[in-house]
């Protein structure tokens, strides 16, 4: 079975952002970009269910600029065997994606999605819902735990009560969650190797998808800085604070 796996290319998470003098966007001037670390995680659980004989080949896909080649390049150092990059300098929205994507699944014909739950850039947690009501697949998010066996795969998934297990037909689209493993630190051997695993070059043209943004930004800003605590005496002066700020 072949697996899909989008892969994004974002500010490091390492890195304090800083927002432009004015205010229409993120600074991305010299600054250290990395793979989305959802995706990363992503990318190990398809290398770990093809190590276990569920899957026979990845294949990553990344939406962006040309420099997203590096980060197509990780995800083939730490297994994946080909990749596509959708090169755009346009900053593609959720469903510009998600349609994308899914013009790449009708191409490749994979078994399953394997994605990041969300970007840690915008934050949308959009893309995976949309591609799977895109596709007309079942969807399993957030997932802590899968396993695929025969044409069905078993998900366990983090819900606001505690866990949630979902059996979904295959192909499905499965989003990944923090604690779904620990992404591996590729080896020099495999870096190596990377550079010669091949990626095919696209444009959103090639797919027929227009992806113009249907948003627009009217303003970017930092958020308030914190202001420092105080100490009370005792219980009393507590509840009078809290009386004052309205709190109580």
């Amino acid at each position: 079975m072949k697996l899909l796996v989008p892969v994004k290319r974002v500010i490091d998470y390492n890195v304090k952002v800083r927002v432009k003098p004015d205010q229409t966007g993120v600074d991305l001037a010299n600054v250290k970009m990395s793979m989305n670390p959802f995706c990363e995680i992503a990318v190990e659980e398809a290398v770990r269910l093809r190590e276990k004989g569920a899957a026979s080949e990845i294949v990553v896909v990344s939406i962006g600029p040309a420099q997203a080649q590096e980060t197509i390049r990780t995800a083939l150092a730490m297994g994946a065997d080909r990749g596509i990059l959708i090169q755009t300098d346009q900053d593609v929205e959720p469903l510009g994606v998600a349609k994308l994507l899914k013009a790449v699944v009708e191409a490749e014909a994979p078994g399953a999605v394997v994605m990041g739950k969300q970007a840690i850039d915008g934050d949308n947690n959009a893309t995976g819902q949309m591609l799977a009501a895109l596709l007309g697949w079942p969807q399993a998010t957030f997932a802590s735990a899968i396993t695929i066996t025969g044409d069905s795969a078993e998900v366990t998934r983090e819900v606001d009560g505690g866990l949630q297990t979902l059996k979904v037909a295959l192909p499905a689209v499965i989003t990944a969650d923090l604690r779904l493993n620990e992404p591996r630190f590729a080896s020099l051997p495999n870096i190596m190797k990377a550079k010669k695993k091949p990626i095919d070059m696209k444009t959103p043209a090639d797919f027929g998808v227009d992806v113009a943004p249907r948003l627009t930004v009217l303003k970017v800003t930092e958020p308030p800085k914190r202001e420092g605590g105080a100490k009370v005496a005792d219980a009393a002066e507590l509840v009078g604070k809290l009386k004052e700020a309205g709190v109580i």
